[in-house]
């Protein structure tokens, strides 16, 4: 008999022990609460800051321009900075057969220039006879032993003797002329001749400080070569490439806030929204629309920092802010079929419940209807919790 009790109440304890073993027990969650709040929507992305107005300096001629004795920092005033000195280019290396060429050339200017001499010396020989015949007319015109007509020819020939040796002398000087620039063709770089005597300087559009030199060392320049890029430093705006399907909800006028630029964050409004986008690929090689939303800065940089030109920022773009609108966590959250849906606690008890979400960011949802102000819900429900399942909140992580 005292055998038989003790079998019944193991059997009764094993079944007691397998019984508490499989009830369900309440799930621990962590719980978030439903309050009004300030909700704000931002933009986050990475952009650059930028001198608002930059002026490029360029090469206005081709030519040889001197080294620069500018570098990046150095202050400049309009119309007095010299930028740089640009003389005219060498000329180039003759080969054998264009040498051979322009010696050729400048022995038949020279022999141009002899016969062009004797034609001058031969017109001057025929001026003084001219002017001799017409003294010897005049003679014995005065005595009236030659004709009025002679007298008349010899005062023609001497116009037309005087007008032959000015076209000599032109001559002249028009082959001595052709001679000098087939000299001029046998100028090599190398020559003591060539050396150029003139230059011209590039002076600064504008003042303020250089940002980068382009082109420093002495070379060869063609016109329109960046030489450096200047603007005022202290007149910085922010250039923030976008996403287009992000910039349609961009309005000129939102808040900014910049950081991650090395100081403390800087409030900002945009200015401008390009009306253009373009084609950028990203690094995962998806080809993107980017549009550049300009920011200008509501306050100045903090003493004890420099903001520069083309500085990486960090900007936060509000597109939409509500004060005291009804929230709730984003981690509380899940899809349920179409909608959205919540897990409240009630009664130690999870209570799935369909919500109307509105505006959202990373860390809250925007209540539209759905659930009232002081409401718990689950936080990062997971596969376990069902409508109805019995829950303990953990200890220390209730909260909002």
């Amino acid at each position: 008999m005292v055998r038989r009790i003790a079998w019944v109440v193991v059997a009764v304890v094993l079944l007691a022990g397998i019984a508490w073993a499989l009830w369900p027990r309440p799930i621990l969650v962590e719980t978030g609460s439903v309050e009004n709040r300030d909700l704000v929507l931002q933009i986050d992305n990475e952009g650059r800051s930028q001198v608002r107005e930059v002026f490029t300096v360029s090469a206005p001629i081709a030519g040889r321009m001197a080294r620069l004795d500018l570098h990046a920092g150095d202050s400049v005033t309009k119309g007095e900075t010299v930028v740089a000195e640009i003389r005219p280019l060498d000329p180039g290396l003759l080969d054998s057969r264009s040498r051979q060429v322009s010696q050729a050339r400048t022995q038949a200017a020279q022999s141009a220039v002899d016969l062009a001499e004797a034609e001058r010396d031969r017109a001057s020989a025929q001026l003084s006879f001219a002017q001799s015949a017409l003294d010897r007319q005049l003679f014995l015109s005065e005595r009236g032993t030659v004709p009025e007509t002679a007298t008349d020819q010899a005062r023609f020939d001497l116009s037309t003797a005087r007008s032959a040796l000015a076209s000599a002398e032109a001559s002249l000087k028009m082959r001595q002329d052709e001679l000098q620039a087939t000299k001029a063709e046998l100028i090599e770089g190398n020559d003591e001749a060539s050396t150029p005597q003139c230059c011209m300087s590039v002076y600064t559009p504008a003042s303020g400080l250089v940002l980068r030199v382009l082109t420093e060392s002495e070379q060869v320049v063609q016109p329109g070569a960046p030489l450096l890029t200047l603007g005022d430093p202290s007149d910085i705006e922010i250039v923030v490439p976008t996403l287009s399907s992000d910039a349609v909800g961009i309005a000129v006028g939102a808040d900014a806030t910049i950081d991650g630029w090395g100081g403390p964050p800087l409030e900002a409004r945009v200015t401008r929204i390009d009306p253009a986008a373009r084609t950028v690929v990203s690094a995962l090689g998806i080809e993107e629309q980017r549009v550049d939303v300009i920011l200008a800065l509501a306050e100045p940089v903090p003493q004890g920092y420099r903001l520069g030109h083309d500085f990486r920022v960090i900007a936060h773009i509000t597109t939409w802010r509500g004060d005291g609108v009804l929230a709730v966590p984003a981690g509380a959250l899940f899809r349920h079929g179409n909608d959205w849906a919540v897990f409240v606690v009630s009664g130690g008890k999870a209570q799935r419940r369909i919500v109307q979400i509105g505006h959202q960011n990373a860390d809250y949802g925007e209540v539209l209807s759905g659930l009232k102000t002081g409401e718990a819900v689950v936080l990062y429900p997971n596969d376990q919790l069902a409508d109805g399942s019995a829950v303990t909140i953990s200890t220390g992580v209730e909260g909002g």
